[in-house]
């Protein structure tokens, strides 16, 4: 006897259909949350045409005395074994490490805004040491979880005949004769200085001070001061009121972080800008300061703020300013910035160096 069914037919082709919808949806949702808990990309190094170069030497960027100690010490050979013993120990943070840290974060923003564009800093790291302690750098750099790809290793050579290659916007180091090979490459550099003291530094802004003559302008005024005194200084001021001064060798640096902030500006972000740059000088405001800034105008230029001190010392206001690294080329100044908890760098450049006594107590970060 036969029996109809009084149950629907069944129609394998939807009901596969709606399978598969749903395997998809789970896996895009498994897919969503392994992605969040896996370690985000490394953002793209820009190539180094776009970018603003910033050079940094080893001994700038990390703490490493204990083993110039070796070194010098003991020889390269023990100094390359005692690296390769400890390479998995990250080195502790030098005077240039805040610094690196600000442009990065400066970079973050960046990316937000404009996240196909290649008008970045990018850090490069300069060394004259042996490539087997580039795994100890290595290690140290992503310990800090600092972004840096990269590196110029000489093996004992120096590397200021890198620096053009790299495209080189700027170089801080350790090393005083190094800094001075590369100003004399006409490449802005200076020789960073540790602060005696810890002072917290913004991570949001970074924060940029420069003395004006011989950092930003040419020496050509203080040349009048050490020949004929501050009272003709004061007369050729006001006579040249209206002809800008030539260039020093940190003017292009400013140039490119003006190129930066109004990045910032064109979206409407002057006042959240995260670059803020400070003109920190001896001239008097209604004596000298005139020509300060209108030489500034002339290049198309400014800074955030303007400090005419009288010549009163800067220390006290850099501590108020905080910034990331106030440059100067007077070592009288860079060791009362380092006194007060700035990070001072000295830029080696004109006249005053044949003045320039620093003292006993006061070396650089560390010797390159």
């Amino acid at each position: 006897m036969s029996q109809n069914s009084t149950q629907p037919s069944s129609r394998p082709g939807k009901e596969a259909s709606s399978t598969n919808g749903q395997s998809k949806s789970n896996l895009d949702d498994a897919k969503s949350f392994y992605d969040k808990l896996a370690p985000s990309k490394k953002p793209k190094t820009p190539k180094p045409q776009n970018a603003i170069t910033i050079a940094v030497s080893s001994r700038a960027l990390f703490r490493m005395e204990e083993e110039q100690k070796i070194y010098v010490e003991r020889g390269v050979e023990e100094y390359v074994r005692y690296q390769q013993e400890h390479e998995n120990e990250p080195f502790q943070p030098g005077a240039a490490f805040p610094f690196v840290k600000a442009l990065e974060a400066v970079n973050s923003r960046l990316r937000e805004l404009y996240p196909d564009s290649e008008e970045l800093f990018d850090i490069v790291l300069m060394t004259n040491n042996h490539a087997q302690v580039g795994v100890r750098l290595i290690n140290t750099i992503n310990h800090y979880n600092l972004f840096i790809e990269r590196f110029c290793m000489t093996g004992g050579k120096s590397p200021i005949g890198y620096l053009k290659a790299y495209h080189t916007n700027l170089y801080l180091s350790a090393d005083a004769e190094k800094v001075r090979e590369a100003l004399e490459e006409g490449i802005a550099a200076a020789t960073i200085y540790s602060p005696d003291k810890v002072v917290e530094v913004s991570d949001t802004q970074l924060r940029v001070a420069f003395d004006g003559d011989a950092v930003l302008f040419s020496d050509e005024s203080e040349q009048i001061v050490k020949a004929h005194g501050l009272d003709k200084f004061f007369e050729h001021e006001k006579a040249h009121e209206n002809h800008p001064l030539a260039h020093g060798p940190l003017k292009g640096f400013l140039e490119a972080l003006g190129k930066l902030q109004k990045k910032f500006y064109a979206k409407g972000q002057r006042m959240e800008c995260p670059i803020r740059t400070y003109l920190v000088t001896a001239r008097s405001a209604a004596s000298s300061g005139a020509r300060a800034l209108k030489t500034l105008r002339s290049w198309g230029l400014e800074t955030d703020e303007a400090l005419f001190l009288a010549g009163a010392p800067k220390g006290p206001l850099l501590e108020k300013i905080r910034p990331h690294i106030f440059f100067d080329d007077q070592m009288f100044h860079v060791e009362g910035a380092t006194e007060m908890g700035t990070i001072a760098a000295h830029v080696p450049y004109g006249v005053a160096q044949k003045y320039n006594k620093p003292s006993s107590k006061k070396d650089p970060a560390s010797k390159e």
